[in-house]
């Protein structure tokens, strides 16, 4: 599926390669974006210099003199080493609109890939309640399974379910001691209860911890009435009332296939792996436990010995990842993972095991920072949480009192919760997936609830505006003039929304959802600009009035395709 821009980066692609060919270079050719008014794709030449024993700016001279003008290519310039490349306007504009009125929810899809991707998220322990320092984990591989799904990828997301180990065993203990009727009718939020409470038992009293230790030992040796017993203490906070499922749901995401840690203990797979792992020159017995020795590939200080057996024959949690990743590598050509940057050394443990059995696909890993409230960091098992739940009432709370002191005097009460549950939660999504993974988050309420700033109520209002102004038209079938579109608001909106294919072709292949709401941001701003210079509706000539009105729809569409990969809904009114 070709765009726009696409024709413009092909023809630009075929001249520097002729003019290239004469320096004998026949490498991969690479654009970059150009800074504001120093055209619209740049070619770095600096790379060259050694090849054409030239400096860069002479390069950069010689190719700009030679490249050939044509359809998308009206202007090429040398400036500093790079060659800059400028698009034909007209051409532009009018094929940008034409493509965006035309594929309307389907503008910025990519071409099939005819490859699966699996994304596995969350994977949160079935313990309790998500809590808000986690919350990133579900909002980032959501927003990551959004993106591949329009790149053009069959992807399936999946939940990594442990019910094996000490953790869904301390519930399971604390379920059967104080709630012995059953826990059918037990909400994840008294499920946490006992599990911190048995926690407590298990530090003061040996017998309680042999009791729970014996309770990890005949789940991982794989006894199928203990796996159904733990199964059966978790599936609350898994699917019960304030469970992770629902919470969720809240939030506009849904896994698509849930795989339970025991199905690898059950099937033997395991086994397999562990007997492989033995066989490896780089594995080390003590005391009957076993391990591998990853210094030799890079692995330092006390974590080189990676274990993958304890003393009593017991597998780990991360023997049996590995099990679950040469399962995924099976089914699918593209793996990723997105864990909390705690998991780094045992991330990369696992990729070395996989690699040294001969593991044709390994997971690409998006790491994440924790997200915190002004208050500090959370801990389930001592209590110290606030829940995700909590946090999506709180945003919907605040977008309300927000929404009222706006429209208070306008809409319905209704209305106004509708409108707050819509920006609540689409504060939410936003103000998380806008940082880069890597960089910590401390959530604050006037950052996220911004309707002037980098915040997706500002987004949001651009495209309640934009629906406003629509409604205003009588005449839903309108002829336009793209060439009327000359003022620089015009010009610099629609080179905005050229861009969106290849925004979502960078997000993609980058694994980087923030590029995402950078550039809603951007196209906001941008259309704030042209609604201010450049009146639509007042407008008195109709075919420049159709055109603007035409630049407003295309602008709509947009904002809703980027809001829906980010799991955001786009209001028609606020």
């Amino acid at each position: 599926m070709m765009y726009p821009l696409d024709e413009f980066k092909r023809e630009i692609t075929s001249g520097l390669k002729k003019v290239l060919y004469k320096l004998k270079y026949d490498g991969d050719i690479k654009l970059e974006i150009s800074p504001e008014n120093m055209g619209d794709f740049a070619f770095p030449c600096f790379s060259l210099a050694a090849i054409a024993k030239k400096s860069p700016q002479d390069i950069a001279k010689e190719t700009a003199n030679n490249i050939e003008k044509s359809t998308w290519i009206e202007k090429v310039e040398a400036k500093g080493g790079y060659v800059n490349f400028f698009v034909d306007t007209k051409s532009l504009i009018a094929a940008t609109l034409q493509s965006i009125l035309n594929k309307k929810e389907n503008y910025g899809k990519l071409q099939k890939k005819n490859k699966k991707v699996i994304i596995e998220h969350t994977s949160a322990n079935p313990t309790g309640p998500l809590h808000v320092g986690r919350a990133r984990n579900p909002i980032i591989g959501d927003t990551l399974v959004r993106i591949f799904r329009v790149a053009g990828y069959d992807v399936e997301s999946q939940f990594y379910l442990d019910d094996l180990g000490k953790q869904v065993a301390t519930l399971a203990w604390g379920v059967d001691k104080f709630y012995p009727g059953g826990s059918a009718d037990l909400s994840a939020h008294k499920a946490v209860k006992y599990y911190q409470k048995s926690s407590n038992l298990m530090q003061e009293d040996k017998k309680v911890a042999d009791e729970i230790s014996g309770l990890v030992k005949r789940s991982e040796s794989g006894e199928s009435e203990i796996i159904e017993r733990i199964r059966d203490a978790y599936k609350p906070v898994l699917e019960g009332k304030g469970g992770i499922q629902k919470s969720l749901n809240r939030i506009n995401i849904t896994i698509d296939k849930y795989v339970p840690e025991s199905e690898f203990v059950r099937d033997k797979s395991v086994d397999n792996v562990v007997e492989r792992l033995k066989q490896l020159p780089y594995c080390h017995e003590e005391d009957g436990a076993f391990y591998l020795d990853l210094e030799s590939f890079g692995i330092q200080g006390r974590d080189t010995r990676f274990f993958f057996t304890r003393k009593d024959g017991t597998t780990l949690y991360a023997t049996r990842d590995i099990a679950y990743h040469l399962w995924k590598a099976k089914h699918a050509d593209i793996l990723i993972n997105v864990l909390g940057e705690d998991h780094k050394l045992e991330s990369k443990q696992v990729e070395i095991a996989l690699k040294l059995l001969d593991t044709k696909i390994v997971p690409k890993v998006v790491f994440y920072a924790f997200v915190s409230l002004p208050g500090g960091k959370m801990s389930t098992r001592r209590g110290l949480v606030v829940y995700l739940d909590e946090l999506i009432d709180e945003c919907i709370d605040r977008a309300y009192e927000e929404v009222k002191k706006r429209r208070g005097g306008e809409l319905s009460k209704s209305k106004m919760k509708n409108i707050a549950e819509i920006v609540g939660i689409g504060s939410l999504r936003y103000n998380i997936i806008k940082v880069q993974p890597e960089k910590d988050i401390v959530f604050k309420w006037e950052e996220a609830l911004n309707f002037e700033g980098n915040a997706v109520p500002f987004i949001q209002y651009a495209h309640a505006r934009a629906c406003s102004i629509l409604s205003k038209v009588k005449d839903k079938r309108r002829d336009f003039d793209s060439n009327l579109l000359n003022h620089k608001s015009e010009v610099t909106l629609i080179k905005q929304l050229a861009r969106f294919p290849l925004i979502i072709e960078d997000a993609n292949s980058g694994c980087k959802p923030h590029i995402i709401a950078n550039y809603l941001f951007e196209t906001a701003s941008k259309f704030n600009q042209f609604y201010r210079d450049c009146p639509v509706l007042p407008e008195k000539n109709a075919i420049m009035r159709n055109s603007r009105i035409s630049l407003v729809d295309a602008t709509r569409i947009v904002l809703n395709n980027a809001l829906n990969l980010l799991g955001i809904s786009a209001p028609e009114e606020m």
